[in-house]
C-alpha cells in the first residue's frame, strides 16, 4: 500500500485495502487480548500482596471482562470462512402442515427479522408469497451487516414446530415444518459470470400486499437460469430495473453456492457425508405445548424461554453451532 503506484488501479487498490482491513480486524483484537492478559497477571500479583475485598473485586471484574473478550475473539476466529463476513440472503419455505406450516413460516420470518434488528443488521424484503389462508408460502430477505452470513449459516435447515393449532377447532397438537435456506451475498470480488443468452427474464404484476405502484404495474421480475434451471423472483420494488438487479444478485449467490457444494461434495467423499437437508431432517424443534422448549438437535443447546427465541434471541444456538458443541443424548421425539 506504500508503493507510489498503489492508486494507479483504483479497483485493485480497494480490494487490497479490504484485505488489509480484514487482517487488522483479526490482529488488533488479538494484540489487545495479549496486553490485557499481561496486565491481568500483574494485577494478580498485586492482589496476592493486597488481599483486601476491594482489590479482589477489581481482579475478579477484570478477569470476567477479559474472559468475555476472549470468547468474542474466539467467535471471530471461528467466522473465518471466505464468505463469512458477507451479507446474507435468507429464504424461508413452508413445508408439511398446510395452513399451519404457512403460519409457522411467517413466525420464523418475524424471528429472523427481530434477530437482524437486535444484531444491528439491515434487512430488505426481496420477495414474499402469501399462504392460501394465512402466513406465507415463501419469503426471501437480504440481511446486510458484518458476519451476517457467517452467523446465519448456523440456521440453515428444517425447523419443526409442535403446538396446539389455532386452525384446528378440536384443539389438537399439530407438527409443522418450515425450511430456511441461507446464501452469502456475492460481491464484485467473486467472478461469477451470467451470460444474457443463459437467462430468461419474465415480468409480471406483483401479488399480495403492496403499496401504490407495486401492484398496478408489471414491475415484478422472474429470472430463469436456463443451464441450471434455477428460478429467482423479486417484487418488492416499484422499479422493474431494481427488481431485476436484486434478482440477479440472488441468482449470482445461488450459482456460487452450487459451485461450493460441488467442492464440498468432493471433500465429503474423503471426510464423511454431509447431512441431507430436507423435511424429516430438522435441525431444531420448537415445542409450545404441552411444555415449552426450544432444542437444537445438532448441538444439544436448549432453552425453556420460547418467547425470547421467537423474539430473535438466537445467539446461544448460533454460538454453540460455531464452537462445534457436540449433541449429547437427545430425545428427538418431542411429541
Amino acid at each position: 500500500m506504500a508503493d507510489g503506484s498503489f492508486w494507479d488501479n483504483a479497483q485493485a487498490a480497494q480490494k487490497i485495502i479490504g484485505e488489509a482491513n480484514a487482517i487488522r480486524a483479526k490482529l488488533d483484537p488479538l494484540k489487545e487480548i495479549e496486553q490485557r492478559t499481561t496486565d491481568l497477571k500483574t494485577l494478580k500479583e498485586l492482589v496476592l500482596e493486597d488481599t483486601s475485598d476491594e482489590a479482589v473485586k477489581e481482579f475478579q471484574g477484570e478477569f470476567k471482562s477479559v474472559e468475555k473478550a476472549l470468547g468474542e475473539l474466539e467467535l471471530r476466529v471461528l467466522l473465518a470462512g471466505p464468505m463469512d463476513r458477507n451479507n446474507a440472503i435468507i429464504t424461508l419455505h413452508s413445508g408439511a402442515g398446510g395452513t399451519e406450516a404457512c403460519d409457522w413460516a411467517n413466525m420464523l420470518l418475524r424471528m429472523y427479522l427481530r434477530f437482524a434488528e437486535k444484531s444491528g443488521y439491515k434487512t430488505e424484503m426481496v420477495a414474499i408469497e402469501p399462504g392460501d389462508q394465512a402466513g406465507i408460502s415463501s419469503a426471501t430477505v437480504f440481511v446486510r451487516g458484518e458476519f451476517a452470513y457467517g452467523r446465519l449459516k448456523a440456521e440453515l435447515g428444517v425447523h419443526r414446530l409442535v403446538r396446539i393449532s389455532p386452525f384446528n377447532a378440536a384443539g389438537k397438537r399439530q407438527t409443522s415444518f418450515a425450511s430456511l435456506d441461507v446464501l452469502p451475498e456475492v460481491d464484485d470480488t467473486i467472478d461469477i459470470k451470467i451470460e444474457e443468452k443463459d437467462i430468461r427474464v419474465d415480468v409480471y404484476r406483483a401479488g399480495g400486499h403492496g403499496g401504490q405502484g407495486v401492484n398496478t404495474t408489471d414491475s415484478a421480475v422472474r429470472i430463469t437460469h436456463l443451464p441450471s434451471g434455477l428460478v429467482v423472483t423479486c417484487q418488492n420494488e416499484r422499479s422493474q430495473i431494481k427488481n431485476k438487479a436484486s434478482a440477479l444478485s440472488v441468482l449470482k449467490s445461488r450459482l456460487y453456492e452450487i459451485e461450493m457444494d460441488k467442492k464440498r461434495a468432493e471433500i465429503d467423499k474423503h471426510y464423511g457425508e454431509k447431512g441431507d437437508i430436507g423435511f424429516g431432517h430438522q435441525i431444531r424443534s420448537y415445542v409450545f405445548q404441552p411444555y415449552q422448549m426450544v432444542k437444537d438437535l445438532r448441538t444439544g443447546e436448549q432453552t425453556g424461554d420460547v418467547q425470547a427465541v421467537m423474539d430473535g434471541d438466537l445467539n446461544p444456538f448460533i454460538e454453540a453451532f460455531l464452537r462445534g458443541k457436540k449433541r449429547t443424548d437427545i430425545d428427538t421425539d418431542d411429541e
